[in-house]
């Protein structure tokens, strides 16, 4: 119970119990025309866009910061693809979309390296210096669409959103090849360890050797690359790039699965397997107030509330408490076998 994933895996399973008491066939999989459908994939599918933005924001939290525009990338993301896409001649050729998808995810590279600037060069705060961003992106977004909602009919890149490959959805495959990727760069590498040094203290790290600006640079790159990949998946889901709601709050679900799969705020050691069980809690989360029949308006409630009651449970002063119980039950056991 001390575990930090222990309490997000007990509450996604009461959440999945819940659905299943409200609706009995939520763990039935079908499979039509080749393809995998049912409640549980579409909560991968529907979780997949914030499980992209809190593997990065994991990373971003790690070192001590935090990165509040990567909703903003997302709709800076889509609106570049689908201008390119409906500017083109042939919106239907595939390497248009390439053309447009690589496009998307450079400019939001910049604004990665732009975010990491502000932060690591100039020394302005992380809430600070992502909050520009965050308030001026939708008004680039805006300038890129001309306010207005394009529409976008390509095939090719409504396989992004929508697609299935081998059964599964290909927004899915993606989450996951990111997040696999994660885990190999930062946990079979000395990479991981670099970002929790940075985290815990940056002055001793800078000491010991560790090149700190760069670093978080390169951590904020790649929040702001996983935001491109997710704005693109919204965007081609939606097909249309909408930039006034492409990606909204998603920065704040993208923390809520940080905060919930045990990473601390204050920096340095992090969970990423924990922020896959904090985004899968989220999405659960929102498909049960829908399942059981709760107005969509109380999603934010019941998003508190969970995180609340988890973060009570993981608190230091609970921690404590429980190990004290173990301690007072092991101990009685001792005395009883002695007797």
């Amino acid at each position: 119970m001390a575990h930090r994933l222990f309490w997000p895996v007990a509450m996604l399973a009461v959440l999945l119990l819940i659905n299943l008491i409200a609706f009995p066939g939520f763990f039935s999989v079908q499979i039509r025309d080749g393809h995998l459908f049912g409640s549980l994939i579409d909560i991968l599918r529907n979780g997949s866009p914030t499980l992209m933005i809190a593997i990065g924001m994991t990373l971003v939290i790690a070192t001590r910061g935090i990165d509040l525009s990567v909703g903003a990338i997302c709709a800076i993301s889509g609106a570049v693809a689908c201008s390119i896409i409906l500017g083109s001649s042939d919106p239907g050729n595939p390497g248009t979309v390439a053309v447009a998808v690589i496009a998307a995810i450079a400019i939001s590279l910049v604004l990665g390296v732009w975010n990491g600037f502000l932060v690591s060069v100039l020394g302005i705060q992380p809430i600070i210096a992502t909050l520009i961003l965050m308030t001026a992106g939708r008004g680039v977004a805006m300038l890129i669409t001309e306010g207005q909602i394009l529409t976008v009919n390509s095939p090719p890149f409504k396989v992004l959103g929508s697609g299935f490959f081998a059964g599964l959805p290909v927004s899915v495959l993606i989450a996951a090849a990111l997040f696999l990727f994660a885990v190999v760069l930062t946990r079979r590498t000395a990479l991981g360890l670099m970002i929790e040094a940075v985290g815990i203290n940056p002055e001793a790290s800078r000491l010991a050797g560790v090149r700190s600006r760069g670093l978080l640079i390169s951590v904020y790159v790649f929040t702001a690359f996983c935001a491109a990949i997710a704005g693109l998946v919204l965007t081609s889901n939606q097909t249309a790039a909408d930039a006034n709601n492409t990606g909204l709050f998603i920065e704040l679900d993208a923390i809520l699965a940080v905060v919930i799969g045990g990473t601390s705020l204050a920096g340095g050691r992090y969970s990423l397997f924990g922020t896959l069980i904090g985004a899968l809690v989220i999405q659960t989360l929102v498909t049960t107030v829908y399942t059981v029949g709760i107005p969509p308006i109380a999603t934010m409630v019941f998003k508190a509330a969970v995180v609340t009651a988890v973060c009570l449970l993981q608190s230091p002063r609970t921690t404590e408490l429980i190990d004290s119980w173990h301690r007072r039950a092991q101990l009685r056991r001792t005395l009883e076998a002695s007797a």
